[in-house]
């Protein structure tokens, strides 16, 4: 009788760990949980174009006009971590409008992972990318299956040493794992948190120009939340891979059954450019592509 014992007990462990995993991630997720914009960001450009919407600093709206853009960007840097941001973005014709969500090294060979909303005439396009020592050209675009422009989603990156994860309202629509043994790149150094509101002309609307009729065009940021390991140098120190972060757990070195079925729904249904099967640009797919 000992072993149907000790298997009932292994599984129970299993079970309470699983379970609190979830917990952590919906914790992660959760709205009581955000934070004001005072307490981890600062604006970094553009001052007299934020401007916060309530006396708590819960909601900051950032405006572009022909004049300028701005942004804002965390107090500290971070070497692993889950943050989240919830965004509404500009509304009407915003062709060429660039808002951004992303996280930036600010080193001269620099790490970058970015949510870039690219605005249009109809709808919005998410468009993910991933810099690595500079290098970047790792673009995926999603049409996203709600109109962002008319309510608050929620916006989060898991960044751990074995994988990246971008969610959309808790669906994650892209994972890049880390693949170094076999040579390719996954960002590693220290990176602030920051959300910009630019113009793209030239760049995000394949020529056509800004219609500043509607302008100008506003973007309202809240949640601020950050749970990451603070670091002071521009390099990723080990520390931030402990176990004692729960996003470096066990249970986050790959998606659960659940988070995987809900990311191959997306991969088929809303993913409308993947540069892993670009072969204009890449001949033959990029080493990380032949992991997936």
């Amino acid at each position: 009788m000992e072993f149907p014992i000790l298997f009932l007990l292994i599984s129970l462990f299993f079970f309470i760990d699983f379970c609190r995993a979830e917990e952590d991630l919906d914790d992660a997720f959760s709205s009581s949980s955000f934070s004001s914009f005072d307490q981890n960001f600062d604006v970094s450009w553009g001052h007299d174009h934020v401007l916060p919407l309530d006396h708590g600093g819960n909601m900051i709206q950032l405006t572009m006009d022909k004049f300028s853009g701005c942004g804002i960007m965390s107090k500290l840097k971070y070497g692993s971590g889950f943050f989240t941001m919830r965004l509404k973005l500009p509304e009407r014709d915003s062709t060429a409008v660039v808002t951004t969500y992303y996280l930036h090294s600010h080193t001269p060979l620099h790490d970058e992972v970015d949510f870039e909303f690219l605005g249009g005439s109809k709808k919005t396009i998410l468009q993910t990318n991933i810099y690595v020592d500079g290098i970047g050209g790792k673009e995926q675009r999603v049409h996203l299956w709600f109109d962002p422009t008319s309510n608050f989603h929620t916006y989060s990156l898991l960044w751990n040493p074995y994988q990246l994860v971008f969610y959309v309202d808790n669906i994650p629509i892209r994972v890049f794992k880390n693949n170094t043994r076999l040579g390719v790149g996954y960002p590693t150094q220290a990176m602030m948190i920051e959300g910009t509101l630019w113009n793209g002309e030239g760049w995000a609307s394949n020529g056509k120009p800004i219609n500043w009729r509607y302008g100008p065009f506003k973007a309202i940021y809240e949640g601020f939340k950050i749970e990451g390991c603070p670091l002071n140098g521009p390099t990723n120190s080990s520390h931030c891979g402990s176990s004692k972060y729960w996003w470096n757990g066990e249970n986050y070195k790959e998606l659960d059954h659940k988070q995987l079925r809900a990311y191959q729904h997306v991969r088929r249904k809303y993913v409308n450019y993947d540069y892993c099967r670009d072969r204009g640009r890449y001949p033959k797919a990029p080493l990380e592509c032949q992991q997936q």
